[in-house]
Protein backbone atom coordinates (compact mmCIF):
# COMPACT_ATOMS: atom_id res chain seq x y z
CA UNK A 1 0.00 0.00 0.00
CA UNK A 2 1.50 3.11 -1.37
CA UNK A 3 1.26 6.04 1.78
CA UNK A 4 1.91 9.32 1.35
CA UNK A 5 2.30 11.72 4.82
CA UNK A 6 2.09 15.11 4.48
CA UNK A 7 4.16 16.06 7.82
CA UNK A 8 5.77 18.87 9.97
CA UNK A 9 6.88 18.94 13.38
CA UNK A 10 7.52 15.80 15.84
CA UNK A 11 3.66 14.63 15.47
CA UNK A 12 3.69 14.42 11.62
CA UNK A 13 7.66 12.80 12.29
CA UNK A 14 6.13 9.99 14.59
CA UNK A 15 3.01 9.24 12.98
CA UNK A 16 5.64 8.45 9.73
CA UNK A 17 7.71 6.26 11.42
CA UNK A 18 4.58 4.41 12.54
CA UNK A 19 3.73 3.62 8.72
CA UNK A 20 7.11 3.34 8.01
CA UNK A 21 6.92 0.07 10.46
CA UNK A 22 3.10 -0.71 9.15
CA UNK A 23 3.39 -0.34 5.67
CA UNK A 24 7.34 -1.17 5.01
CA UNK A 25 9.92 1.98 4.15
CA UNK A 26 9.55 1.36 0.82
CA UNK A 27 5.75 1.93 0.67
CA UNK A 28 5.96 5.61 2.18
CA UNK A 29 6.33 9.29 0.75
CA UNK A 30 6.48 12.23 3.24
CA UNK A 31 5.99 15.30 2.00
CA UNK A 32 7.56 17.51 4.40
CA UNK A 33 7.36 21.41 5.31
CA UNK A 34 10.30 23.94 4.60
CA UNK A 35 8.37 26.93 5.37
CA UNK A 36 10.98 26.60 8.93
CA UNK A 37 13.38 26.27 6.89
CA UNK A 38 16.78 28.97 7.83
CA UNK A 39 19.87 29.91 6.68
CA UNK A 40 22.45 29.87 9.50
CA UNK A 41 26.60 29.57 10.59
CA UNK A 42 26.77 28.71 6.93
CA UNK A 43 24.26 26.02 6.42
CA UNK A 44 20.61 25.39 4.99
CA UNK A 45 18.70 24.01 7.72
CA UNK A 46 15.62 22.75 7.23
CA UNK A 47 14.22 21.16 10.46
CA UNK A 48 11.07 18.96 9.21
CA UNK A 49 12.51 17.02 6.47
CA UNK A 50 15.52 16.63 9.05
CA UNK A 51 12.82 15.63 11.57
CA UNK A 52 10.95 12.91 9.43
CA UNK A 53 14.62 11.44 8.51
CA UNK A 54 16.21 11.66 12.47
CA UNK A 55 12.44 9.43 13.33
CA UNK A 56 12.88 7.38 10.25
CA UNK A 57 16.77 6.44 10.68
CA UNK A 58 16.14 5.88 14.30
CA UNK A 59 18.54 8.35 14.76
CA UNK A 60 15.98 11.28 16.88
CA UNK A 61 17.36 12.22 20.22
CA UNK A 62 15.46 12.21 23.59
CA UNK A 63 14.44 16.00 23.17
CA UNK A 64 12.85 14.80 19.99
CA UNK A 65 14.56 17.05 17.41
CA UNK A 66 18.50 16.43 17.03
CA UNK A 67 20.33 13.25 16.34
CA UNK A 68 20.79 10.86 19.38
CA UNK A 69 24.37 11.23 20.99
CA UNK A 70 25.49 14.73 18.95
CA UNK A 71 28.05 16.93 20.37
CA UNK A 72 28.17 20.35 20.86
CA UNK A 73 31.30 21.66 20.47
CA UNK A 74 31.17 23.67 17.07
CA UNK A 75 28.13 25.65 18.58
CA UNK A 76 30.62 26.06 22.13
CA UNK A 77 33.35 27.41 19.98
CA UNK A 78 31.17 29.96 18.17
CA UNK A 79 29.93 31.30 21.33
CA UNK A 80 33.46 31.15 22.31
CA UNK A 81 34.23 33.39 19.89
CA UNK A 82 31.30 35.89 20.91
CA UNK A 83 28.88 34.61 18.30
CA UNK A 84 25.05 34.79 18.86
CA UNK A 85 24.39 31.14 19.08
CA UNK A 86 20.47 31.59 19.14
CA UNK A 87 20.12 28.13 16.92
CA UNK A 88 21.39 25.20 18.39
CA UNK A 89 22.63 22.54 16.17
CA UNK A 90 24.97 19.55 17.14
CA UNK A 91 27.88 18.82 15.56
CA UNK A 92 26.79 16.41 13.10
CA UNK A 93 23.22 17.82 12.45
CA UNK A 94 25.44 21.48 11.74
CA UNK A 95 27.33 18.54 9.14
CA UNK A 96 24.27 17.96 7.22
CA UNK A 97 23.05 21.36 7.03
CA UNK A 98 26.52 22.25 5.51
CA UNK A 99 26.76 19.47 2.81
CA UNK A 100 22.92 20.67 2.26
CA UNK A 101 24.02 23.99 1.56
CA UNK A 102 26.98 22.78 -0.59
CA UNK A 103 24.71 20.94 -2.62
CA UNK A 104 22.33 23.73 -3.06
CA UNK A 105 25.17 26.19 -4.32
CA UNK A 106 26.39 23.24 -6.63
CA UNK A 107 22.99 23.82 -8.71
CA UNK A 108 21.01 20.75 -7.16
CA UNK A 109 17.21 21.08 -6.52
CA UNK A 110 16.85 21.08 -2.62
CA UNK A 111 14.83 17.68 -3.84
CA UNK A 112 17.94 16.31 -5.29
CA UNK A 113 20.40 17.45 -2.36
CA UNK A 114 18.13 15.97 0.52
CA UNK A 115 17.28 12.67 -1.41
CA UNK A 116 21.20 12.04 -1.11
CA UNK A 117 21.51 12.92 2.36
CA UNK A 118 18.70 10.55 3.53
CA UNK A 119 20.22 7.90 1.14
CA UNK A 120 23.58 8.77 3.37
CA UNK A 121 21.75 8.26 6.66
CA UNK A 122 20.44 4.97 5.68
CA UNK A 123 16.47 5.39 5.31
CA UNK A 124 14.74 3.67 3.19
CA UNK A 125 11.43 5.58 2.90
CA UNK A 126 11.50 8.64 0.56
CA UNK A 127 11.35 11.89 2.14
CA UNK A 128 10.68 15.17 0.20
CA UNK A 129 11.03 18.57 0.56
CA UNK A 130 6.84 20.10 -0.02
CA UNK A 131 8.60 22.45 -3.24
CA UNK A 132 12.30 23.28 -4.29
CA UNK A 133 11.84 27.13 -4.26
CA UNK A 134 12.56 28.75 -1.08
CA UNK A 135 9.51 29.66 0.81
CA UNK A 136 9.44 31.27 4.73
CA UNK A 137 6.67 31.20 7.55
CA UNK A 138 6.63 34.52 9.08
CA UNK A 139 4.67 35.29 12.18
CA UNK A 140 2.85 38.56 13.32
CA UNK A 141 3.10 39.04 17.25
CA UNK A 142 2.67 41.91 19.15
CA UNK A 143 1.82 44.34 15.63
CA UNK A 144 5.69 42.84 14.62
CA UNK A 145 6.65 40.80 11.71
CA UNK A 146 9.06 37.75 12.66
CA UNK A 147 10.50 35.23 10.62
CA UNK A 148 9.32 31.58 12.41
CA UNK A 149 12.45 30.72 13.96
CA UNK A 150 13.11 33.66 15.39
CA UNK A 151 9.61 33.65 16.93
CA UNK A 152 9.60 30.35 17.66
CA UNK A 153 13.07 30.53 19.43
CA UNK A 154 14.04 34.46 20.09
CA UNK A 155 10.85 35.44 21.47
CA UNK A 156 9.59 31.62 22.52
CA UNK A 157 6.62 31.36 20.53
CA UNK A 158 4.67 33.83 22.84
CA UNK A 159 1.24 34.85 20.93
CA UNK A 160 -0.69 36.20 20.74
CA UNK A 161 -0.63 35.09 16.97
CA UNK A 162 -2.25 37.68 14.87
CA UNK A 163 -1.35 36.33 11.55
CA UNK A 164 0.81 33.78 9.10
CA UNK A 165 2.31 34.16 5.96
CA UNK A 166 4.20 32.33 3.40
CA UNK A 167 7.11 34.38 1.79
CA UNK A 168 8.18 32.95 -1.71
CA UNK A 169 4.99 30.83 -1.72
CA UNK A 170 2.98 31.93 -4.90
CA UNK A 171 6.56 31.70 -6.87
CA UNK A 172 6.91 28.02 -6.05
CA UNK A 173 5.41 25.02 -7.54
CA UNK A 174 4.81 21.81 -6.24
CA UNK A 175 7.70 19.01 -7.78
CA UNK A 176 7.08 16.77 -10.25
CA UNK A 177 8.10 14.05 -6.99
CA UNK A 178 5.45 15.61 -5.48
CA UNK A 179 2.85 15.76 -7.41
CA UNK A 180 3.78 12.20 -8.90
CA UNK A 181 3.27 11.04 -5.04
CA UNK A 182 0.13 12.26 -4.73
CA UNK A 183 -1.33 11.11 -7.71
CA UNK A 184 -0.20 7.27 -7.60
CA UNK A 185 -1.27 7.10 -3.57
CA UNK A 186 -3.42 4.06 -2.34
CA UNK A 187 -3.67 6.76 1.16
CA UNK A 188 -2.87 10.05 1.96
CA UNK A 189 -2.57 10.70 5.39
CA UNK A 190 -1.79 14.09 6.84
CA UNK A 191 -0.12 13.98 10.27
CA UNK A 192 -1.00 15.07 13.85
CA UNK A 193 0.78 18.53 12.77
CA UNK A 194 0.14 21.95 13.24
CA UNK A 195 -3.05 23.02 11.00
CA UNK A 196 -1.40 26.51 9.90
CA UNK A 197 2.55 26.41 9.95
CA UNK A 198 3.34 22.72 9.49
CA UNK A 199 0.75 21.41 7.02
CA UNK A 200 -0.55 25.29 6.00
CA UNK A 201 2.89 25.81 3.71
CA UNK A 202 2.82 22.64 2.02
CA UNK A 203 -1.34 23.08 1.21
CA UNK A 204 -0.11 27.02 -0.02
CA UNK A 205 2.37 25.82 -2.30
CA UNK A 206 0.73 25.76 -5.80
CA UNK A 207 -0.51 22.86 -7.00
CA UNK A 208 -0.80 20.59 -3.84
CA UNK A 209 -3.70 21.47 -2.90
CA UNK A 210 -5.68 20.91 -6.53
CA UNK A 211 -3.68 17.22 -6.74
CA UNK A 212 -5.34 16.46 -2.91
CA UNK A 213 -8.59 17.20 -4.75
CA UNK A 214 -7.71 15.49 -7.64
CA UNK A 215 -6.22 12.10 -6.51
CA UNK A 216 -8.37 9.10 -6.37
CA UNK A 217 -6.90 7.95 -3.20
CA UNK A 218 -8.43 8.65 0.61
CA UNK A 219 -7.11 11.64 2.17
CA UNK A 220 -7.37 11.28 5.78
CA UNK A 221 -6.22 13.35 8.95
CA UNK A 222 -5.04 13.27 12.12
CA UNK A 223 -5.59 15.37 14.66
CA UNK A 224 -3.20 16.63 16.63
CA UNK A 225 -5.60 17.73 19.30
CA UNK A 226 -5.76 14.88 22.38
CA UNK A 227 -7.75 15.39 25.00
CA UNK A 228 -8.73 18.64 24.82
CA UNK A 229 -4.91 19.87 24.86
CA UNK A 230 -2.10 20.24 22.49
CA UNK A 231 0.24 17.76 22.51
CA UNK A 232 2.99 19.65 21.82
CA UNK A 233 4.06 22.99 20.95
CA UNK A 234 2.13 26.38 20.02
CA UNK A 235 -0.71 24.88 17.63
CA UNK A 236 -3.22 26.31 20.06
CA UNK A 237 -2.05 29.97 19.70
CA UNK A 238 -1.82 29.45 15.96
CA UNK A 239 -5.58 28.00 15.35
CA UNK A 240 -7.04 30.72 17.26
CA UNK A 241 -4.84 33.28 15.02
CA UNK A 242 -6.95 31.60 12.58
CA UNK A 243 -10.32 31.87 14.07
CA UNK A 244 -10.13 27.63 14.50
CA UNK A 245 -11.54 25.65 17.29
CA UNK A 246 -8.72 23.64 19.41
CA UNK A 247 -10.53 20.58 18.68
CA UNK A 248 -11.26 18.03 16.04
CA UNK A 249 -13.63 19.75 14.50
CA UNK A 250 -10.88 23.09 14.11
CA UNK A 251 -8.89 20.61 12.49
CA UNK A 252 -11.67 19.41 9.98
CA UNK A 253 -12.06 22.88 9.39
CA UNK A 254 -8.30 24.00 8.62
CA UNK A 255 -8.66 20.95 5.72
CA UNK A 256 -12.14 21.88 4.44
CA UNK A 257 -12.85 20.38 1.17
CA UNK A 258 -9.42 18.44 1.11
CA UNK A 259 -10.54 15.39 3.73
CA UNK A 260 -12.22 12.62 3.32
CA UNK A 261 -12.09 11.78 7.01
CA UNK A 262 -10.37 12.77 10.33
CA UNK A 263 -8.87 10.29 12.95
CA UNK A 264 -9.13 11.97 16.24
CA UNK A 265 -9.78 11.00 20.14
CA UNK A 266 -13.14 12.94 20.61
CA UNK A 267 -16.43 12.81 18.77
CA UNK A 268 -16.48 15.91 15.89
CA UNK A 269 -20.46 16.05 15.11
CA UNK A 270 -19.23 19.28 13.35
CA UNK A 271 -16.82 17.77 11.26
CA UNK A 272 -18.93 17.06 8.09
CA UNK A 273 -17.27 13.95 7.31
CA UNK A 274 -16.51 10.44 8.56
CA UNK A 275 -14.60 10.16 12.10
CA UNK A 276 -13.12 7.62 13.75
CA UNK A 277 -12.23 8.27 17.75
CA UNK A 278 -9.59 6.11 18.99
CA UNK A 279 -6.37 6.66 20.85
CA UNK A 280 -4.04 9.08 19.15
CA UNK A 281 -0.64 9.39 21.35
CA UNK A 282 1.88 7.55 19.81
CA UNK A 283 4.62 7.27 22.89
CA UNK A 284 5.94 4.53 22.00
CA UNK A 285 6.79 2.33 18.90
CA UNK A 286 3.86 0.02 19.60
CA UNK A 287 1.59 3.30 19.53
CA UNK A 288 2.73 4.80 16.78
CA UNK A 289 2.50 1.71 14.80
CA UNK A 290 -1.48 1.45 16.19
CA UNK A 291 -2.42 4.39 15.31
CA UNK A 292 -0.67 4.26 11.53
CA UNK A 293 -2.33 0.94 11.35
CA UNK A 294 -5.75 2.38 12.37
CA UNK A 295 -5.33 5.23 10.38
CA UNK A 296 -5.37 3.12 7.11
CA UNK A 297 -7.39 0.66 7.95
CA UNK A 298 -10.02 3.44 8.63
CA UNK A 299 -8.55 4.89 4.70
CA UNK A 300 -9.18 1.82 3.06
CA UNK A 301 -13.14 1.46 4.47
CA UNK A 302 -13.33 4.68 2.70
CA UNK A 303 -11.90 3.72 -0.23
CA UNK A 304 -13.81 0.49 -0.38
CA UNK A 305 -17.28 2.79 0.74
Amino acid sequence: MAVVVLAGGTGGAKLARGMADVVGPAELIVVANTGDDVEVYGGHVSPDPDLCTFWLADTINDRGWGIDGDTFAVMDGLRALGVDVWFNLGDRDLALCLERRRRLDAGERLTDAHRALTAALGVEATVLPMCDEPVRTVVKAAGEWWPFQDFMIRRRGEGPVEDVRFEGVQAASASPEVLDAIAHADAVIVGPSNPVISIGPILAVPGIADALRRTAAPVVAVSPIVGGQVVKGPTASFMAGQGLTVDAEGIAEAYSGLLDGLVADEEAPGAGLPVIVTDTMMGDAAARARVARTTLDFARGLAAA
